[in-house]
């Protein structure tokens, strides 16, 4: 972020005032949310190999341009009848379902969202039986009043199957509603597992330093992987909490809807073929990681910051706490962006998980371990490009997105 001379003067007059004061807090992030810029231009689309990547294992590949024109991409889902059409979101509140083949889309929601910062339209996905029954949830933020909030609501199109004039979404059913105290740590992935519940990861509610211990406080939902059933209504609520979950039963005062907590903002996670959890978790000062998260798991957030003492910088207690399979310094990159396992017919990129750098560009690629060891990266390039996400089609492939530019790129 480049502050001018002027906007560095009212940051350090705010600075004393900044651990009392969530209002002022809010508003620097509104002034000061960094616009960043892909590193290189877009026309000369070809891989860096710099910094620790030159000394890892490489696997080339290219990248073939597939559709342009939706820029800021926030996710991309596959239609699940279809390696030909995919469910587009855009920071600014608009879901289109686009055509790769024509590059032509048909925008099927636009939502009013507030796009200050992390928020907008964050997240999606489809039910499982979204063939039948055309459920789609939604992750997006919410501004009313002087109340911040994310909300996940479920939203129905009539003709799931039909791919060539799909029908708006209509009849929005709120399931979730979670205050937000800061614009940014907003998350905002959703992800049904093998298991047909629905995985929702937040952010720890912003700022930095998490300022109200929200990843180590397992009553609150923030800093939080849940897990909900969402074909059940129980309690008053539009869902239902598994009875499996760790905190149902045996911890009364605990959020029954978490999986897992010490998250700092989980911006996007898939699940491998095994049905293991895999979530990058963005970092702050130094390191980013990748980590199976599994029921009952603390990631160690604020306490840790992947594998590293965070608070206090030596000395913390590592006990319970769950460690990365794979971390990078902030010389590499500043925020992870997940990925998935690649199943596709890339020989030697098959069975490994993809994952990149929204502000840097990289590209890498893992073998993931049996167990919950550390494993070394294939260096996949470093690309013009801010890489807001990734998806993956029925036949395995893997496509990423470009946040500044709009294109979307297939991996080959």
């Amino acid at each position: 972020m480049n502050l001018n001379k002027f906007s560095a003067i009212i940051l350090l007059l705010a600075l004393p005032f900044l651990s009392s004061c969530e209002g002022l807090r809010a508003t620097l992030i509104g002034w000061f949310s960094p616009e960043y810029q892909p590193e290189g231009t877009v026309t000369d689309l070809k891989p860096e190999f710099s910094g620790p990547d030159s000394q890892r294992k490489k696997i080339d590949i290219q990248l073939a341009e597939m559709a342009s024109g939706y820029p800021q991409i926030t996710e991309m889902v596959f239609h699940p009848s279809s390696d030909r059409f995919l469910f587009l979101a855009q920071k600014n509140g608009k879901l289109t379902l686009l055509d790769l083949k024509s590059g032509k889309g048909k925008e099927i929601l636009k939502l009013q969202v507030p796009v200050v910062s992390e928020q907008g339209l964050l997240g999606i996905a489809l039910h499982p039986d979204f063939l039948r029954n055309g459920f789609v949830f939604l992750n997006y933020s919410v501004e009313d009043g002087d109340r911040r909030f994310s909300r996940v609501s479920r939203w129905t199109m009539d003709n799931p199957g039909e791919l060539n004039s799909p029908s708006r979404l209509r009849a929005e059913k709120v399931f979730m509603e979670v205050d937000q105290p800061y614009q940014n740590h907003n998350a905002g992935r959703l992800d049904f597992g093998p298991d047909g519940m629905l995985y929702i990861g937040w952010g720890d509610g912003g700022w930095r330093d998490d300022p109200e211990e929200h990843g180590q406080n397992p009553l609150t939902l923030l800093g939080s992987m849940l897990r909900i059933d969402v074909d059940k209504e129980e309690d008053g609520k539009a869902y239902s909490v598994p009875k499996d979950n760790p905190y149902h039963t045996g911890k009364p005062n605990w959020a029954r809807e978490v999986w897992a907590i010490g998250l700092r903002n989980p911006w996007k996670y898939s699940f491998d073929p095994k049905g293991r959890l895999i979530v990058a978790d963005v970092g702050q000062n130094k390191w980013e990681e990748v980590t199976f998260v599994d029921k009952g798991d603390n990631l160690g957030w604020n306490t840790m910051e992947a594998n590293h003492c965070f608070d206090p910088e030596e000395g913390c207690n590592r006990a319970g706490l769950r460690t990365p399979i794979f971390e990078y310094g902030h010389d590499e990159g500043q925020s992870i962006t997940g990925g998935y396992v690649y199943l596709g017919n890339r020989t030697e990129l098959k069975g490994k998980y993809i994952f990149g750098d929204f502000v840097k560009g990289r590209i890498w690629a893992i073998d993931l371990p049996e167990g919950n060891e550390m494993v070394e990266a294939y260096a996949l390039g470093k690309w013009p490009l801010l890489i807001a996400t990734f998806a993956r089609d029925g036949s395995g492939e893997v496509y990423v997105a470009d946040f500044a530019s709009g294109k979307i790129y297939r991996i080959l």
